[in-house]
């Protein structure tokens, strides 16, 4: 196999551009099989190896294995690198613990690769488990032999082998791996015998159907690529099936923000029937829309010395810069609100204008006019709601977006100077 396997390699070059290569090594037959193979063809692929290996400090064993590890490195003149984890342990939480400190290690020590020993049935049960949890089309697609990964790239040179193709050299054994309580070892031991019973190939059809959705949506995102997704009147212009598939490619740029399908489809109903609208998603993240672009954006607090933007929203109070925001019912006392979707609080941007009615005038020519002095204008609160600002709050001054003929007034918004500051 490791003939064969590093012709593949240096065909298809996946080490050309890397020299210093990270080895990922739990002690386990997939990952001493990487170990082996890529010290064994080091100077074929022209590359520098190192060890990366987790404890994780579950097992009685953990220690041997690390110390194993660390006498082979030292035997054969290889760095290692060892991490112990910490936290509540979980499948998730390791796995999250382990990738973080691969990063931070190709980061401080000039690593371009990071390698695992991904196998094909590692493929198959990877594409399972997600469509048990009823992940989307898009997410049951294939693992990629080489993906781009913190500083550099992660390449999986043994995707196409399965694990019964592998040498059984020395390696140490998990008693963890029998254990049903993980949702991985039992689709492993469990569920893929039972199914396998019923199509001897079930795992490679798994790996077929990962490869499909793969290539489905890179022909789908071709034929689109001509297309602002951004742009409402492009957007709008699609078919209700296009306009599903574009918005999901265009939530891929946010990995951090997961919504469910209910989220999804009254994100995509404001899109089609909302000419203006402010959407809390969730956490940090809005949904911003008006007659032209809608966009997702993360507003969170930034360092004490700095001023982000945040979100008024109805029946609350937000301290920003020196004032005090208070959103009211229309009872209260304050300036008229012809809407209750939330005031995103921000500072002046390049091109701001607000509406006076029968003339609007962008904020740098206002605050000429005003004569408002340069370090009140840098402090400029801007008031925006359903895409327009509605009031600048800049030297003391409030100026206010006057309303059309037809607008109702919904709430009342009260500022203070906030006096301890």
């Amino acid at each position: 196999m490791y003939d064969k396997l590093v012709k593949e390699i240096q065909k298809k070059a996946y080490f050309a551009k890397h020299k210093k290569v990270l080895i990922a090594v739990s002690g386990g037959v997939d990952s001493m099989n990487l170990l082996h193979f890529l010290y064994t063809y080091r100077k074929n692929l022209g590359i520098e190896i190192a060890i990366a290996h987790v404890n994780h400090k579950q097992r009685l064993e953990s220690d041997t294995e690390e110390a194993y590890l660390r006498e082979w490195a030292k035997e054969h003149q290889i760095p290692i690198h060892v991490a112990y984890f910490s936290g509540t342990f979980s499948e998730t939480a390791a796995r999250d613990f382990r990738y973080k400190f691969f990063k931070e290690l190709m980061s401080n020590y000039h690593y371009t690769a990071l390698v695992t020993a991904h196998h094909a049935d590692d493929q198959a049960e990877t594409i399972f488990m997600r469509l048990l949890r009823g992940s989307r089309l898009r997410h049951l697609s294939a693992m990629q032999t080489v993906n781009a990964f913190g500083d550099g790239e992660l390449i999986r040179p043994f995707l196409t082998y399965s694990k019964k193709e592998l040498p059984n050299i020395f390696h140490f054994e998990d008693d963890s791996n029998r254990s049903l309580d993980f949702l991985r070892n039992r689709i492993r031991n469990r569920y893929f015998p039972m199914l396998e019973e019923e199509n001897p190939k079930f795992k490679q059809a798994l790996r077929y159907l990962g490869k499909e959705s793969q290539q489905l949506f890179q022909a789908f995102q071709d034929l689109t690529k001509n297309i602002d997704t951004t742009n409402c009147s492009q957007f709008l212009a699609q078919t209700p099936a296009v306009q599903t598939i574009l918005f999901q490619n265009y939530l891929e740029n946010f990995p951090e923000l997961q919504v469910s399908h209910r989220q999804f489809e009254e994100m995509l109903h404001l899109l089609r029937n909302k000419s203006n609208a402010n959407y809390h998603v969730k956490s940090d993240y809005w949904l911003f829309k008006d007659y032209e672009t809608f966009q997702v954006k993360k507003i969170s607090p930034k360092t004490d010395g700095e001023l982000a933007q945040k979100m008024l929203e109805y029946n609350s109070i937000v301290n920003y810069g020196q004032f005090q925001f208070q959103f009211v019912s229309k009872d209260k006392e304050g300036i008229a609100v012809y809407s209750l979707n939330p005031i995103l609080l921000r500072k002046r941007q390049e091109g701001d204008r607000i509406d006076f009615g029968d003339f609007s005038k962008k904020l740098r020519r206002l605050f000429i006019d005003e004569k408002i002095p340069s370090q009140e204008r840098a402090n400029a609160i801007i008031g925006e709601q359903d895409g327009k600002i509605i009031f600048v709050q800049v030297a003391d001054k409030t100026y206010l977006r006057k309303p059309s003929k037809h607008d109702i007034m919904e709430g009342k918004l009260y500022i203070e100077k906030n006096r301890n500051r």
